[in-house]
């Protein structure tokens, strides 16, 4: 059976990628939760991805694929006391470790949701975060429009296969040996790491009124944030 011919859901997603997904991260739960931690400052990305949702005091902003929940210090400093911070994953042992974050700081404006992100439980919101997530996706273009029209910001965090050969080859060798995550049926891995990425971006600048783009630890790493107007506004 093909990608094409799975089952889907009322939305047109593939239900095996959800069970797929679910399966992955919920085995490698523990040992992702110490890499995103270890990782948090590497390269300014996580920085630069709430820089970019461009959010003030007392928004609302929800991260899609939030797994241990290692984002959510940075977002509720960015909302502030009055603000709320949404947490929304596939997986329950992912989020059985940010609900244990959560509980552990006490932090009273942080809800947790398990859902999936190609369908958001999610109404309009100020702002959507997602850091490596829609590269998991079949068809990360649809996911990203119609979290545009949830939110005034929309900010994806994707790697990019181009740049240094070292960095390159770690990225192919990533995607290989996550080979049933990413759902990888060609031969060119990073072909469809690259095609996946510019989906992801493409539906930022068709649905949102303006997109920057920044590139980090050595071009390997893009945060691509659409913004909408004022008058736009999806909360309007």
């Amino acid at each position: 059976m093909t990608r094409r011919d799975r089952p889907r859901d009322g939305a047109g997603f593939d239900l095996e990628s959800v069970r797929r997904i679910q399966r992955s991260y919920g085995t490698w739960a523990p040992l992702y939760d110490w890499f995103a931690r270890a990782t948090s400052s590497i390269g300014g990305v996580r920085a630069g991805c709430v820089a970019a949702l461009d959010l003030d005091p007392g928004d609302t902003v929800v991260e899609f694929g939030c797994g241990p929940g290692v984002n959510l210090p940075a977002l509720r400093e960015a909302v502030g006391p009055t603000g709320h911070v949404v947490g929304v994953d596939i997986t329950g042992p992912m989020l059985d470790r940010a609900r244990s974050r959560v509980a552990r700081h006490g932090w009273e404006n942080v809800s947790l949701v398990r859902g999936d992100a190609t369908t958001p439980p999610i109404s309009a919101v100020d702002g959507v975060l997602a850091t490596f997530v829609t590269s998991l996706f079949d068809d990360p273009y649809a996911v990203v429009s119609r979290w545009c029209g949830l939110a005034d910001s929309v900010v994806v965090a994707n790697f990019v296969p181009r740049g240094s050969r070292p960095a390159n080859a770690a990225l192919d060798l990533f995607v290989r040996l996550n080979g049933r995550l990413f759902d990888v049926e060609s031969a060119d891995a990073l072909s469809l790491l690259d095609e996946r990425t510019a989906d992801s971006r493409r539906a930022l600048v068709d649905c949102m009124d303006e997109v920057a783009s920044e590139e980090y630890v050595f071009g390997t790493i893009a945060v691509n944030a659409g913004r909408r107007s004022p008058e736009h506004s999806a909360r309007e």
